[in-house]
């Protein structure tokens, strides 16, 4: 318990100092912690209206796909970007991604949008010249042809109150404790660290028994030793997407 305070208690504090703001006319602009694919730090704006705040990426996170070559305009992409957005409770005007908060919910709010920015900025992975089909599919697939039950895309509140996004969640069993599976395209140290918060945030209100995996793709580049001793640290299991047949029996529990 006294650990998991610690880390919490470290990674709140790295936010904060690695956060900066900046007034524009009746905006405040915030620089975040948080990377994107460019090794951009995300930038958010807020303001006050109606008696509370209006947060918003001010259309940048789609502008930027779109001048990339990845426009959400097919069915599939498309499905997956609305069911990214409603799943943080974020709503989309015109480019905007953008969401209404209190006081109270100011920071639970900011972190739904920038979770929203990352996620759909890793859409740019669909644009066809660099990905035949997303990463996370091919698990899916895998998942169902052993017949290994899952929930695919979940989302738990962790003991900070912020929401976390995972990919799949396999239910208890008689044999097993519930598993959460995370698949990573690109298995970075970004990710990694992402991925340690999450799970340690999560498992402090889930059952004792729950286990953490990360399925890294191995397929194109080889997967860094300190990326896998760092979820290992925070007890979340690496599983190459290469070596995914040893751990199969493990997640058909």
């Amino acid at each position: 318990m006294d650990d998991i305070r610690r880390h919490l208690d470290a990674y709140h504090a790295w936010l904060k100092d690695r956060s900066a703001l900046r007034q524009i006319g009746d905006w405040v602009e915030i620089t975040t912690p948080y990377l994107d694919r460019h090794n951009d730090y995300l930038q958010i704006y807020a303001r006050r209206e109606n008696g509370g705040y209006l947060l918003t990426d001010d259309g940048y996170t789609i502008r930027d796909l779109e001048q990339d070559g990845c426009k959400i305009e097919s069915t599939s992409r498309q499905a997956l970007f609305q069911m990214t957005v409603r799943g943080f409770g974020v709503q989309v005007q015109g480019d905007a991604l953008q969401v209404q908060a209190s006081a109270e919910d100011f920071s639970l709010r900011k972190h739904s949008l920038i979770q929203t920015m990352l996620a759909v900025n890793d859409m740019f992975y669909l644009a066809a010249p660099r990905v035949a089909s997303l990463f996370h599919e091919d698990v899916a697939a895998w998942l169902d042809r052993h017949e290994i039950r899952h929930t695919p895309r979940v989302k738990f509140s962790g003991r900070s109150g912020y929401d976390h996004l995972f990919h799949f969640a396999i239910p208890r069993s008689r044999d097993a404790p519930e598993r959460i599976v995370q698949a990573f395209n690109r298995p970075d140290r970004k990710n990694a660290l992402a991925m340690a918060f999450a799970w340690e945030d999560t498992k402090a209100v889930r059952s004792p028994e729950s286990r953490a995996y990360a399925i890294f793709n191995d397929s194109e580049q080889q997967v860094s030793q300190q990326v896998v001793n760092a979820i290992g640290n925070y007890g979340v299991k690496a599983i190459p997407w290469s070596d995914r047949e040893a751990a199969r029996l493990e997640l058909a529990a």
